[in-house]
C-alpha cells in the first residue's frame, strides 16, 4: 500500500508502486462480496463520439467488483439514446442508461417544478443528482465511485485506487477525492486549478481572514478532479450545486457532515489527459468563462453560510489580491515548467488570470444581487419527504423507456 501524510488532517495517499495493482483488486475484490461497489458516469452524447470513452467502457469490462454501473445520458434524442444503450451493451455489471431527456424523464421534473424542488438548470450537477437518486433506490450498494467520461489516459487502475480507502472496511474514510499531476502532450495544464483556485484561496485568506474551511479546500491537491468515491450512506442528505461548483460543492458537503478524518485524496494516475474547455472570453455562459464565476459563487456562498459577510468592497480587494497572488504563482509554474521541459503560454495564461479576475467581481454582484438564489438542488431526502412515491417512479421510467426504445 502506498504511504500516507496528513496535510490539514486530509489522510494524502500516495502511489509508490509498493504492491502490485493485482493485489489491490484482489482486497477491493474481497471487501465487494459484502460492501457492494457501484459507480456513475456522467455523460453527454458527443462524448460517445470523442476519444476517451471507447477506451474508459473497454478498461471497465474487466473490472470484476462493479456491482453496477449507472450512466447519465444527457443531449440526445430517442436515436442517440438507442445508440448509447448499444454502446454500453458489452459491459458485463448491472448497466443502466438513464436518459434524461426522454418524456418521461421531463414529466418526473414536472413533478419536481410543482413541489419546487427541481433542479434549476441542466448540466453535471443534476446529471450526477438524479444518477445518485436511482442508486439510492436500488438500495444495494455500500460504495459509489464517480469518474468523468473524457479521460484519454484511462486505466482501470484509476478507478481501484479510488474505491480502495472506501471500499475497505477498517479504514475510517468515508469520501476519497482523486487526484493526479495535470500533464500532457509536454504542457502544463490544470489551469483554472494553477491560476484561479489556488491564488484566490489564498486571496479570501488574507481578506476574510483565518478559516479552517479555507485550510481545509488548501489541503487537496487537484481540488478540481472529476474523480471521488463515497460511502452511500452519505447520499440521501448530500446536497450537489446544479452548476460547474460541483466538486467544490462536494467536498464542502463533506466538510459539512463529515470530520476530517473521514476524508482522504489518493493518487489515481501518473498520466492523466481529457478534454480541455475553451475559455470562451466573448461567452459568460459557456467554457471556462462560466465556470470561474460558478466556483467563485460556491466559495462565497460557503463561506457566507458560515458567517462571512461580504460587500462590494470586500469583491473588489478580493480582485486585486488575487490578481497579485495569481501572477506570483504563474511565475513559478513557469519556471517549474521550464525546468522540466513543458510548455506554458504565459501570454495566454495571463489573459486567463484577467478574466478570472473581473468574474471574481462579476460573480460578487451576481451573489449580493440574488440573496434568495437556490444553489444546491434538494436533497434526496427532502424529495422523499415531499413525494414519497417519487424515488420508485424515477425506476419505473426507466425501465419503461429502457423496454420501449430497444438499442440500435
Amino acid at each position: 500500500m502506498a504511504d500516507f501524510q496528513q496535510n490539514g488532517n486530509i489522510t494524502h495517499f500516495h502511489n509508490l508502486r509498493s504492491r502490485s495493482n493485482e493485489e489491490l483488486v484482489y482486497e477491493i475484490s474481497t471487501y465487494a462480496q459484502s460492501r457492494k461497489i457501484s459507480l456513475i458516469l456522467p455523460s453527454l452524447y458527443s462524448e460517445l463520439e470523442g476519444p476517451a470513452l471507447a477506451n474508459i467502457v473497454q478498461e471497465l469490462s474487466k473490472v470484476s467488483y462493479l456491482n453496477r454501473i449507472i450512466i447519465g445520458l444527457d443531449r440526445a434524442d430517442e436515436a442517440q439514446y438507442r445508440h448509447a444503450r448499444s454502446f454500453f451493451a458489452d459491459l458485463p455489471q448491472k448497466t443502466t442508461v438513464i436518459w434524461n431527456d426522454s418524456p418521461r424523464m421531463k414529466a418526473l421534473f414536472e413533478r419536481l417544478e410543482v413541489l419546487g424542488l427541481a433542479p434549476q438548470e441542466p448540466g453535471k450537477g443534476k446529471n450526477v443528482w438524479g444518477c445518485i437518486g436511482y442508486l439510492i433506490g436500488c438500495a444495494d450498494s455500500a460504495v459509489m465511485a464517480i469518474h468523468d467520461c473524457d479521460i484519454v489516459t484511462y486505466n482501470r487502475e484509476l478507478l481501484d485506487r479510488l474505491v480502495y480507502p472506501v471500499a475497505n472496511p477498517s479504514f475510517p474514510y468515508q469520501l476519497s477525492k482523486g487526484y493526479y499531476a495535470r500533464i500532457g502532450n509536454d504542457k502544463l495544464n490544470g489551469r483554472v486549478t494553477r491560476l484561479l483556485v489556488s491564488p484566490i484561496l489564498i486571496a479570501l485568506k488574507r481578506v476574510v481572514g483565518d478559516r479552517d474551511y479555507l485550510d481545509y479546500l488548501r489541503a487537496f491537491r487537484y481540488i478540481l478532479s472529476g474523480e471521488f468515491a463515497m460511502r452511500t450512506q452519505m447520499l440521501p442528505d448530500l446536497r450537489i450545486p446544479s452548476d460547474w461548483g460541483l466538486e467544490i460543492g462536494v467536498l464542502s458537503e463533506a466538510w459539512r457532515n463529515l470530520g476530517r478524518g473521514a476524508i482522504c485524496q489518493v493518487e489515481i494516475a501518473d498520466a492523466y489527459d481529457h478534454k480541455h474547455q475553451e475559455t470562451s472570453p466573448e461567452d459568460a455562459s459557456a467554457g471556462l468563462n462560466r465556470m470561474s464565476s460558478d466556483i467563485c459563487k460556491a466559495l462565497y456562498r460557503k463561506l457566507a453560510a458560515d458567517g462571512t459577510v461580504f460587500t462590494p468592497e470586500m469583491f473588489r480587494t478580493l480582485k486585486a489580491t488575487y490578481y497579485r497572488r495569481a501572477l506570483d504563482l504563474l511565475e513559478a509554474y513557469y519556471n517549474d515548467a521550464k525546468m522540466n521541459g513543458l510548455r506554458v503560454d504565459r501570454h495566454g495564461e495571463e489573459q486567463h488570470i484577467e478574466l478570472f479576475a473581473e468574474n471574481i467581481v462579476k460573480a460578487g454582484q451576481v451573489f449580493l444581487e440574488n440573496p434568495e438564489e437556490r444553489p444546491f438542488i434538494p436533497t434526496w431526502n427532502r424529495v422523499n419527504a415531499a413525494d414519497p412515491t417519487f424515488i420508485a417512479d424515477f425506476h419505473k421510467a426507466v425501465a419503461e423507456d429502457e423496454a420501449e426504445f430497444a438499442p440500435a
